[in-house]
């Protein structure tokens, strides 16, 4: 092993208490680099140069290697070359100028349309008004897709009794029209006191006068413990993303969704796709017999 390497792996297991699955993934990550120095006739491992890290990792792309992969080899570099620097082995760090490969998107995370239900079915059943405030909150936040934010801030004069549209201030103060359910506007409508007459649709003592994101996520939360899901997997974004979801599986185009989520840039909508194929992929490889193994007679 190069005498470098074992004084890095030595490092990283008594300094930073590296587990032995953790020194051997920087083992190969470290060892593939220099076997693709070697192949070309490069220079030993500690001694290579910015050019030549830069050719293996395109390399490793056009290997077909996921750009996690490449990302977690360049990582296991940074740190080496840094230790190097730290040592007084080299002067200079050759992967400072390199660029990280980039990462795909994180898929929206989204639930199921029975999970909404129970959802939407455990807030009627939170004590006192807040059972109120939570449905009309979820409810809003389902059918039209809105922001935290954008929900809170919602006045009274965002809805009229007759009209199933709710006008919505989002980012850049850009206004929009977005259709509702009668169910939803119902259960906002409904939170109306006319003894109590306030300019916002979420109206609280607070010092902003209206509900805040805080008191929000609590609401979500306390529902989500109720209908029995884990209160990880819901938040009013992951409804946001329930809402785009669930139209895209029902056949709506991705410009209507643009619109509707209140982004400037039809590319921002374009991710919901890749959420609608993974679902389709997964349920031909549960569903279909031809994508399953065979099995040994």
């Amino acid at each position: 092993m190069d005498r470098h390497l074992e004084a890095f792996l030595e490092m990283l297991a008594a300094e930073r208490g590296a587990a032995r699955n953790t020194l051997a993934a920087y083992e190969a990550d470290l060892s593939d680099f220099a076997g693709f120095a070697r192949r070309r006739g490069e220079v030993a491992l500690a001694a290579a140069g910015s050019d030549l890290l830069r050719r293996y990792i395109a390399g490793l792309t056009d290997a077909g290697l996921s750009p996690r992969t490449a990302a977690r080899r360049l990582s296991a570099l940074r740190q080496f070359f840094r230790f190097l620097v730290r040592e007084g082995v080299r002067t200079d760090d050759p992967t400072e100028l390199l660029d990280s490969p980039r990462l795909p998107a994180p898929l929206p995370k989204a639930l199921r349309r029975e999970e909404v239900t129970a959802l939407l079915d455990a807030a009627a059943t939170l004590p006192g008004k807040r059972g109120a405030v939570a449905v009309a909150a979820l409810e809003l936040l389902y059918c039209a897709g809105l922001r935290a934010s954008e929900l809170v801030s919602l006045p009274v004069t965002a809805m009229a009794a007759e009209a199933p549209l709710v006008m919505v201030r989002g980012k850049g103060g850009k206004e929009r029209l977005v259709p509702i359910s009668a169910r939803a506007r119902a259960a906002a409508l409904a939170l109306r006191d006319p003894k109590k007459p306030s300019k916002w649709l979420f109206p609280s003592r607070g010092a902003a006068g209206h509900l805040t994101r805080q008191s929000l996520h609590g609401l979500v939360h306390q529902a989500a413990l109720a209908a029995g899901l884990d209160p990880e997997r819901v938040s009013p974004h992951v409804l946001r993303h329930s809402f785009a979801t669930h139209l895209l599986e029902g056949g709506a185009d991705l410009r209507s969704l643009q619109i509707l989520l209140g982004h400037s840039d039809i590319a921002t909508v374009q991710i919901y796709t890749r959420v609608l194929e993974e679902r389709l992929r997964a349920l031909v490889e549960e569903h279909h017999p031809l994508a399953r193994a065979a099995t040994p007679a």
